[in-house]
């Protein structure tokens, strides 16, 4: 028997799809190459001509960099021409034979066409369509090359519909072909979203099959090429084989401590050896990888942290005054002479701060943060301490009392009285009236870690070079609309044989002692904030919470769903970061067990965090501040709140971007979503959110607070409060870090000493009258402690040239939907006319949270930026 084509002969070799029995006799059915008409030759004679279609299929792959072939690009054209597999899927099932996916056609001819100038090589192969084929729902990709391959699009072009293309975004790592697999065909689906009711036939089980392998089977050690998500407990923050010193406790799975999930990487243990697994496509790309190499990575800070011995002499060796401090912004930092090859290690970790220098090689540059640069002693401020709370790098500690008096809710047989020593006479001696008017007209405000720090302070004074307290700080509002700190109470638990002790400071002038005591307690205060920032409002409240919603979208939501698309793009790279974090930041003698107050008790802290304050309808920021007293419901206000501090920079413009993401997430959902049933009936929906409750965060899956998910309002809520997490919440701690905490007496992160008048003996005391600036120098970093933190700042403070943020680019499939094409539009547009909006903000004279001499004006919730350490821009997800 022989296939006809145009007069040309074809092997049965180039395409073989199935035979079919009819009637006694058989018939080949199956496209083959040919240029205008498929003819279809049976053994009865007869011959049935029909037009079809020619499509071309142009495929996109990064260059190596991006990963063609290790670099191997000459010859290139040949080999994939041989070994890259394409096939057309159907979205209708094939009669004629019995099964679950659709028809396809395979084409071997792939050839190469066109190089670009972003590194991108283009790829084509032409295929024959015949009518009864039906549409053109996915592609089956086959790589039989010996590498992987990255795979950016396939465009599909010639078709009498879909304005004659079709187009597939895959950004995807094409595995080599394993002949110990049943299949490896990598399965792409057009841009066309489908709820899974809707979803044509003849991709059904595709779909399925695809969430199926994505899921695994929760067995075997992940290798750097699969593509699994799993959940697993933090297990793997210490290091018990390696020093019973590094042993930590597992976070999550129990009652003790209490954790989001994050992805696993082996089933039945973990090693801290060598890079940790994260799903291949979720790596940094190029070149936010080439950048996050080039300010410290993985290996670099890795390398600091293994030379420090050989670096230091004497990791409590603190700064001798404050010129010392300065002079980092002015001269550097000169490293002490090293063998060449710490040098080199060095040099090779932090190569961004290395500049030539009189020819010295081994000074240690930094830029003076903005605040420092247009105010030398702005960190003396108790104006600016106030402010930060309002527009600084953590804004969500600030909260209104109450209720007075201030009491613990701790057991006061372990920790002691639970009274504050914050009274009444303390506060009215510094307002008009009496602090009962002050709460009824909401004009009292309170930074409180008293009872999240206190069960800490006894387990971290056991650690050398260390202090902790449990800490209340008062603010009250001022007619200027600016907060003025009234009271700072510090308190250690009884230890021992030793009482409960607390004291409160005022900022009183009346005396030098009590002024200087005043600068300590600030300092104590704020590297109390500082942990909580770092390990609460920043850590937990953003990386760890959302790498459960990350998981859980790939898992049970198809690519081709609607609302994964929705979320894709906030969140990409968080699971790679937070793999960085859990090898360098957060584990066992890392940077933050290092360099902050709860050292070794860090992630712990984290925990009780999560335990006492997480609740996810909290994450949403109008929730999160009625919550916190900072804002009341007012239907006649803007955004329906009307806010307890009118200028709290962060609110104002939080809001700005809550409403603009919920309005362009309403249309969203409302245009997939017609009706409350379509919501209830949608199985990978419903699949979705279960998952994140009961196993991403199954520690809290009995909760009450949990939202449903049965209506349209209800979907809207949950995405955009998870959109909101992941792009503004994080954005608004993360880009000011080096900003106010590269000056390091600004945000101290750690206070090595207890206050002078705790208990001191007659020594402390004298040297403390003596010579007050060198106790606060000795209560704040060591020199390696202040040097990794600020090294560490300006990474995580740096905008990649990659950087995507919220509206700024449409993502191809809404570009394809005419009607959402339309609301990213009118999404983007009113993102911009933010802009607009900070920025006049910024310029009023009335607001003095964001405008007055020496400030750096309120942007972190800016939506744009470009690259670098702009202290603006809200990246679609948490990529740092």
């Amino acid at each position: 028997m022989q296939v006809h084509i145009n007069s040309h002969h074809f092997s049965l070799r180039t395409y073989y799809k199935g035979i079919e029995k009819k009637g006694g006799s058989k018939r080949v059915w199956g496209v083959f190459p040919s240029r205008s008409k498929v003819v279809m030759a049976s053994s009865d004679g007869n011959n049935n001509t029909k037009s079809s279609q020619r499509v071309k299929a142009i495929v996109t792959l990064k260059q190596n960099g991006g990963g063609l072939l290790n670099g191997v690009v000459d010859g290139i054209d040949e080999l994939v021409g041989k070994t890259l597999v394409l096939e057309l899927v159907s979205n209708d099932l094939n009669p004629k034979v019995n099964s679950e996916k659709g028809t396809t056609i395979k084409g071997y001819n792939v050839h190469k066409t066109n190089e670009n100038e972003n590194s991108e090589v283009l790829y084509e192969a032409s295929f024959e369509v015949p009518p009864e084929f039906g549409d053109v729902g996915a592609v089956l990709v086959e790589n039989e090359q010996h590498e992987e391959l990255f795979l950016k699009s396939i465009v599909i072009d010639g078709f009498h519909n879909n304005n004659g293309s079709l187009n597939f975004t895959c950004d995807s790592w094409i595995q080599p072909k394993n002949n110990d697999k049943a299949s490896n065909k990598r399965v792409f689906f057009s841009n066309k979203c489908y709820l899974p009711s809707e979803t044509p036939k003849g991709l059904r089980k595709l779909r399925e099959e695809e969430l199926e392998e994505l899921r695994g089977n929760g067995e075997g050690e992940r290798k750097s090429r699969d593509r699994i998500y799993d959940y697993d407990v933090y297990n793997d923050l210490g290091d018990p084989d390696l020093s019973i010193q590094l042993k930590r406790p597992v976070l999550g799975g129990s009652k003790h401590y209490p954790y989001p999930r994050r992805c696993r990487t082996d089933p039945l243990s973990e090693k801290r050896s060598g890079s940790f697994y994260v799903p291949r496509d979720e790596e940094f790309g190029e070149r936010k990888q080439k950048q996050f190499t080039e300010t410290i990575v993985s290996s670099g800070v890795s390398a600091v942290l293994k030379s420090l011995d050989a670096i230091f002499t004497n990791l409590n060796i603190g700064f001798p005054s404050f010129e010392d401090i300065d002079s980092l912004y002015k001269e550097g930092y000169e490293l002490p002479p090293l063998h060449a090859t710490a040098l080199n290690i060095i040099q090779k970790a932090i190569p961004t701060f290395f500049k030539p220098a009189n020819h010295t090689d081994n000074l240690l540059n930094f830029d003076a943060p903005q605040p420092f640069k247009r105010d030398k002693f702005f960190w003396l401020s108790d104006e600016e301490f106030a402010r930060e709370t309002l527009a600084g790098v953590n804004p969500y500690s600030i909260q209104l009392i109450k209720e007075w008096p201030l009491r613990s809710k701790l057991d006061p047989k372990v920790y002691g009285p639970p009274e504050s020593a914050i009274t009444s006479e303390v506060i009215e001696s510094q307002i008009s009236g009496t602090v009962e008017q002050a709460i009824s007209e909401k004009k009292l405000f309170m930074l409180d870690y008293h009872d999240l720090l206190l069960p800490y302070v006894s387990k971290v004074r056991e650690i050398e070079g260390t202090t902790l307290y449990g800490s209340r700080t008062i603010f009250s509002l001022t007619s200027k609309g600016t907060l003025k700190p009234l009271a700072i109470e510090l308190t250690r638990p009884q230890i021992n044989n030793n009482g409960q002790w607390k004291r409160v400071y005022t900022p009183s002038s009346s005396s030098s002692t009590e002024l200087w005591l005043w600068r300590l307690a600030k300092a104590h205060v704020v590297a109390h904030d500082c942990g909580v920032h770092e390990l609460v409002s920043h850590w937990l409240r953003t990386h760890a919470s959302v790498e459960p919603y990350v998981i859980a979208t790939k898992r049970q939501l198809s690519a081709m769903h609607p609302i994964n698309r929705l979320l894709d793009p906030h969140l990409r790279y968080t699971l790679e970061i937070n793999a960085l974090a859990r090898q360098l930041l957060i584990s066992a003698a890392g940077i933050i067990e290092l360099s902050f107050s709860p050292q070794r008790y860090s992630m712990e802290l984290s925990s009780s965090a999560y335990d006492q304050l997480w609740r996810f309808d909290l994450q949403a920021l109008p929730n999160d501040l009625i919550h916190r007293g900072m804002a009341v419901e007012d239907p006649n206000a803007a955004h329906g709140l009307k806010l307890t501090i009118e200028d709290y920079p962060f609110a104002n413009d939080g809001l700005l971007i809550w409403d603009c993401l919920k309005e362009w997430i309403t249309d969203y959902v409302n245009h997939y979503y017609p009706n409350p049933s379509t919501i209830e009936s949608d199985a990978e929906l419903q699949s979705w959110w279960n998952e994140i409750i009961t196993i991403g965060h199954g520690d809290k899956s009995s909760e009450p607070w949990w939202p449903n998910l049965k209506t349209q309002k209800d979907l809207i809520h949950i995405i955009t409060t998870i959109s909101w997490v992941a792009s503004a919440h994080h954005a608004s701690v993360n880009f000011a870090q080096y900003m106010y905490g590269g000056y390091f007496p600004n945000r101290p992160a750690i206070a090595r000493i207890k206050m002078p008048d705790e208990d001191p003996s007659l020594e402390e005391w004298e040297n403390f009258m003596t010579n007050p600036d060198q106790t606060l120098l000795e209560c704040f970093p060591s020199q390696i402690q202040a040097l990794l933190v600020m090294v560490i700042l300006n990474l995580l403070s740096d905008h990649s040239p990659d950087e995507e943020y919220i509206g700024q680019f449409m993502e191809p499939s809404w570009g394809e939907d005419p009607i959402i094409k339309s609301s990213f539009e009118r999404f983007n547009k009113r993102l911009k006319e933010i802009e607009g909006i900070i920025d006049s903000r910024n310029g009023n004279i009335d607001l003095k949270n964001r405008h007055g001499a020496g400030l750096v004006p309120y942007e972190l919730l800016k939506p744009f930026s470009g690259p670098g350490l702009t202290g603006k821009g809200v990246p679609y997800s948490i990529s740092i």
